[in-house]
This record gives C-alpha cells, sequence and structure tokens, in this order.
C-alpha cells in the first residue's frame, strides 16, 4: 500500500471521471446509473479504492494545529486513514460485486470528515472530483504537437 511518502500512479481521466460518476450515482440513489455505470467497468472496486487513496490519505495525513508539529489526534487519524484504505483495497479483491459497499464506505467518509457543516456530501463529491479529474488530466497530458481534448464533467 502506497504510503503519504510514495506517490501513487495517476489515475487516467476516463478512470477518474468513471469512479467519480458512480460514487455520485450511489450517493443520490441512482441505482439504474450507478448499475450502468459498475456494468461498464469492471474494475470499478479498485477504481474507487484509488480515488480513496487519493482522497484519505491526504486528507489524514494533515499537520496538527501548528505547522510541522503533529499533535497526537493527527497520528491517530492518519492511522484510521490507512486501516480504512487497506480494509476497502481487501474488500475490493472480492470483486466486482463490492463497488456498491465500497462506494458507500467512501460517501460515508467524505461526509464524516470532508463536508462542512453549510455543505452537501454531493458538493463534496463534486469539487473532489473536480481535484480528481484536474490531477489525472495534468498526470495525462497531450502529446506534444497533438490537440488537447477537453472533457467536461456534469
Amino acid at each position: 500500500m502506497p504510503t503519504t511518502n510514495m506517490p501513487l500512479a495517476p489515475m487516467t481521466p476516463e478512470a477518474a471521471i468513471s469512479a467519480f460518476s458512480y460514487l455520485r450515482a450511489a450517493q443520490a440513489d441512482d441505482v439504474e446509473a450507478a448499475g450502468e455505470f459498475a456494468n461498464g467497468e469492471p474494475r470499478m472496486p479498485e477504481l474507487l479504492v484509488d480515488v480513496v487513496e487519493r482522497i484519505v490519505v491526504p486528507v489524514t495525513a494533515l499537520p496538527g494545529p501548528e505547522a510541522g508539529k503533529p499533535c497526537a489526534d493527527t497520528f491517530a487519524l492518519e492511522a484510521l486513514g490507512r486501516v480504512f484504505v487497506t480494509s476497502l483495497r481487501t474488500w475490493a479483491q472480492a470483486g466486482p460485486d463490492t463497488a456498491e459497499g465500497i462506494a458507500r464506505s467512501v460517501i460515508d467518509f467524505a461526509a464524516q470528515f470532508l463536508t462542512e457543516d453549510h455543505e452537501d456530501v454531493a458538493d463534496t463529491l463534486r469539487q473532489l472530483e473536480a481535484v480528481g479529474v484536474g490531477q489525472a488530466l495534468d498526470a495525462h497530458l497531450t502529446p506534444s504537437g497533438s490537440h488537447p481534448v477537453r472533457l467536461t464533467v456534469v
């Protein structure tokens, strides 16, 4: 499992869009759309865990109240994040039918740890999607001389 010291391999823009589309459909309880996304991507559980690693590891590894001086709670939160990611990765190995449970766990994590009081978890997922897809696009820049492709996330 990657640590905060080891960079994650970048996701492709298509994989990031697919994973976040599934998360948003699951969060909205749109069973039909979620089923279509899951059927269209048999690796959905692994994609969801990749998304979690990009969310959980950086968020739970934040320094404490004084920059550069982590507090005891920070170490506990980082350990919790690592256990969460490890558990989801183990769960994902059981196959494509685990996507819904993994998605629900990601949504619950986002609601509990990443959503402010005035926000809806759907807003948080859209913000995370914008960052995740942006990182994937940056990591997969078009070769020189080719025309850039613009993907729109809805």
